[in-house]
C-alpha cells in the first residue's frame, strides 16, 4: 500500500512500526463554535483512511484530541459573558454530536487538553533541561527554535527564510522572534493551572505533542490534519518531540487539501461560511460524504450546494440500483428459477472489488474507488434492463453485495435497512378496503395490492389501478415498475 508522505513529498510503502498495527493521530477541533464544513472534510478523509486500514486487516489505534483551552475559546467566552470552561464544554459536546451525525467513527482515545496538563508540564521540563526551552521569569516558557537543527523538516521551511518574512512581535522576553510559547503566564479572568514557573496555561503546539507521546508513543505511524496545520502547528509539534525525546514525532505526515466554496476560500466576511450542522440539517450525511469523497484527499475540494443537490440524486440512484438488484434476485428465487447466465454480473462485481482496492491502495484514492463502484452500477442497470424477468439471482446478489460492501468501506450507507425494515401496518387496512384482503401481514397485503393493480391494468380498469396507486402513495410509499415486476418502497 502506497501512502503520500507530506514531509518527503513522495509516495512510499506503508511500513508500520509494529507489524499489523497502526498508530494514528489527527488534530481535532478547537471547541469554541460549531465545527465548519472545512473541518468536516479533514475528519471525513481520515475517518475513511482509518476504515480502509481496518478493512485491510490492520489493528488501528486512533487518537484525536479536543483543544478545550485556547485564545479563541477565551475570546468567545468574554464575548458571551461566560466562562471558558462553559464554552468549551458546550462545543465539545456539539462537535461530538455532529461527528456522529456525519458517520465519523469515535476515536479510540479522545484526550482533552485541560485534562492533560501534567503531561504537558513534564514535556516542558524535559525541553528546559535539554536547553531547548527557557523561562524569562515572567511566567512564560518559550521553545528555542534555533536549538533544533532539524527545524523545518515537516513543512520544508528554512529558518533563515522564515526570519525574512517574520512579523517581529513587541515581546522583549523572547530571545528570537521565531520562538513560540510552550506555557503562557496566567492573565486575569483566564483559565490557569499551577506550574513550577507560575500559574498559566499551555500553548497550542504543546498540547498535541504531549498527548501523542503519552497515548501513542513516539514515533507514531501516521500524524494527520489539514494542510493549513503543516506550518506552524505540525512543524512545532515535530520540533518539540525531536528535542524532548530524541525521535521524530511521526513516520508519516498526511495533510488534506483545503475546502473551497464555489471556487472561493470559505470565510465569514464573504458570507460563504457554513457549519457542518447547517449542512446536515438540510442534506443526508451519506450524500455529503459521497460529494467530498469524489475528490482525492490531498486535492482542494470545491464544495457547492449545486453539486451537493446533484449528489443527493446520485446517492438515491445508487440505492435504487441495489434495491432493484435485490428485488430481481428475490423474484427469481420466489419463482423457483435462478434465472439466466450469472457470469457477466459476477465477473463485473469481482472486477469492481479489485479496481476499488487498487485505487485505495494507491494513497487512498477515494475518487478512483468510487469510479469503480459507479462503473458496476452502470453495468448492473444495463443488465437489469436487458435481462428483465430472466435476471440471474446469483448475478444480481453478487452486484448488490459488491456495491453495498464497497460503499460501506467508505462509510456510505444506502438507507436500505431502514427502508425495508417494515412496511406500515396501514397497508393491511388499505388492502382490506380496496381488494378484500383478510390477513394481518403488511407484506402479504402489499402483494395483494400489487397483484390487484396488475390485474386491473391488464383489464384496462384504470380507475381501480389508480385508486390502489393513490392509496399507497397516501402512506408515503411509491410503486416502482421494474423489469422484474412492481415493488413498493418509501418515497424519496
Amino acid at each position: 500500500m502506497l501512502v503520500y508522505n507530506s514531509q518527503t513529498h513522495r509516495k512510499q510503502e506503508l511500513k508500520p512500526i509494529r507489524e499489523g498495527k497502526i498508530s494514528m493521530y489527527v488534530c481535532g477541533p478547537t471547541v469554541y463554535d460549531q465545527i465548519h464544513v472545512g473541518n468536516a472534510r479533514t475528519f471525513l478523509d481520515f475517518d475513511v483512511i482509518r476504515r480502509y486500514l481496518i478493512h485491510k486487516g490492520y489493528e488501528v489505534m486512533f487518537a484525536q484530541n479536543l483543544t478545550d483551552v485556547d485564545d479563541k475559546i477565551i475570546n468567545r467566552a468574554n464575548e458571551q459573558g461566560r466562562t471558558a470552561e462553559e464554552v468549551a464544554s458546550e462545543f465539545s459536546d456539539a462537535s461530538i454530536e455532529q461527528m456522529h451525525r456525519f458517520g465519523i467513527m469515535d476515536p479510540d482515545i479522545r484526550p482533552r487538553a485541560t485534562r492533560e496538563i501534567d503531561t504537558m508540564q513534564d514535556m516542558i521540563s524535559e525541553l528546559i533541561a535539554g536547553g531547548h526551552a527557557y523561562a524569562p521569569g515572567n511566567g512564560d516558557v518559550y521553545f528555542s527554535v534555533r536549538s533544533d537543527p532539524s527545524y523545518g523538516v515537516v513543512s520544508g521551511r528554512n529558518v533563515d527564510e522564515l526570519m525574512v518574512g517574520a512579523r517581529i512581535e513587541e515581546n522583549e522576553e523572547k530571545r528570537d522572534p521565531l520562538d513560540f510559547a510552550l506555557w503562557k503566564a496566567a492573565k486575569p479572568g483566564e483559565p490557569s493551572w499551577p506550574s513550577p514557573g507560575g500559574d498559566g496555561r499551555p500553548g497550542w503546539h504543546t498540547e498535541c505533542c504531549a498527548m501523542v507521546h503519552r497515548y501513542l508513543g513516539t514515533p507514531l505511524d501516521i500524524h494527520g490534519g489539514g494542510a493549513d496545520l503543516a506550518f506552524p502547528h505540525h512543524e512545532n509539534e515535530s520540533a518539540q518531540a525531536s528535542c524532548a525525546w530524541g525521535v521524530p514525532l511521526a513516520n508519516v505526515w498526511m495533510h488534506t487539501g483545503m475546502l473551497m466554496i464555489d471556487g472561493e476560500k470559505m470565510s465569514k466576511s464573504l458570507g460563504n461560511f457554513y457549519t457542518l450542522k447547517e449542512i446536515l440539517d438540510k442534506y443526508p450525511a451519506e450524500a455529503v460524504r459521497l460529494l467530498m469523497l469524489q475528490t482525492h484527499y490531498r486535492s482542494p475540494l470545491d464544495f457547492s450546494f449545486k453539486r451537493l443537490d446533484g449528489v443527493v440524486g446520485t446517492w438515491q440512484r445508487l440505492a435504487g440500483c441495489v434495491r432493484n438488484l435485490r428485488w430481481a434476485a428475490d423474484n427469481a428465487e420466489a419463482a423457483g428459477n435462478a434465472g439466466g447466465d450469472a457470469s457477466g454480473l459476477v465477473d463485473a462485481s469481482a472486477k469492481a472489488r479489485e479496481a476499488f482496492e487498487a485505487q485505495m491502495d494507491d494513497d487512498f484514492n477515494t475518487a478512483g474507488a468510487l469510479a469503480a463502484v459507479f462503473d458496476l452500477v452502470t453495468t448492473a442497470n444495463t443488465y437489469l434492463d436487458q435481462a428483465g424477468a430472466s435476471a440471474s439471482a446469483e448475478g444480481c446478489r453478487a452486484a448488490a453485495d459488491a456495491i453495498e460492501d464497497l460503499l460501506g468501506i467508505l462509510g456510505i450507507g444506502l438507507g436500505l435497512d431502514e427502508e425495508d425494515g417494515g412496511l406500515p401496518h396501514e397497508l393491511v387496512g388499505l388492502a382490506a378496503e380496496l381488494v378484500g384482503y383478510a390477513g394481518d401481514d403488511p407484506a402479504e397485503a402489499t402483494d395483494a395490492l400489487l397483484e390487484a393493480r396488475s390485474a386491473a391494468r391488464a383489464a384496462k380498469d384504470w380507475g381501480k389501478a389508480d385508486s390502489i396507486r393513490d392509496g399507497i402513495a397516501a402512506l408515503g410509499l411509491v410503486i416502482e415498475d421494474t423489469a422484474a415486476g412492481p415493488r413498493v418502497h418509501k418515497g424519496e
